[in-house]
């Protein structure tokens, strides 16, 4: 393996990087601002961190390649959005200069069940 290569990632590793690629360049085209990718702490991770003029948004990006189990938007659940606000709220205490911002949680929906990908951006969805 050469130094610096990375990984090899599982595929739904991969499809969840690319759905969060695919989502950053789509939010960035509707003029969002792009604050930071993976947010991580104890609480959790936050896919996509934006800034919509004068709001601060916290963004879930969910894939789904097959509804079997729900569709991506259905697969959020309130202990999933329990865990994604604990996430903000770390977020917010340790980066102190978006404090004056106002807060949303979005969701960025990707299907791909006909062969192309759908995407559904949710905004302020809990």
């Amino acid at each position: 393996m050469k130094k610096n290569s990375k990984p090899f990632l599982p595929l739904h590793l991969r499809r969840g990087n690319n759905a969060e690629t695919l989502a950053e360049k789509y939010l960035i085209t509707q003029g969002l601002l792009a604050i930071e990718c993976n947010y991580r702490c104890k609480a959790g991770e936050i896919d996509l961190l934006m800034q919509d003029a004068d709001t601060l948004v916290f963004i879930e990006v969910r894939y789904r390649s097959n509804p079997f189990f729900g569709t991506a938007a259905e697969s959020i659940t309130p202990r999933k959005m329990q865990r994604l606000r604990k996430t903000a709220e770390h977020f917010l205490l340790t980066h102190k200069q978006y404090a004056h911002l106002f807060l949303r949680f979005d969701v960025i929906a990707i299907s791909a069940q006909t062969g192309k990908q759908e995407l559904l951006w949710i905004k302020d969805a809990f």
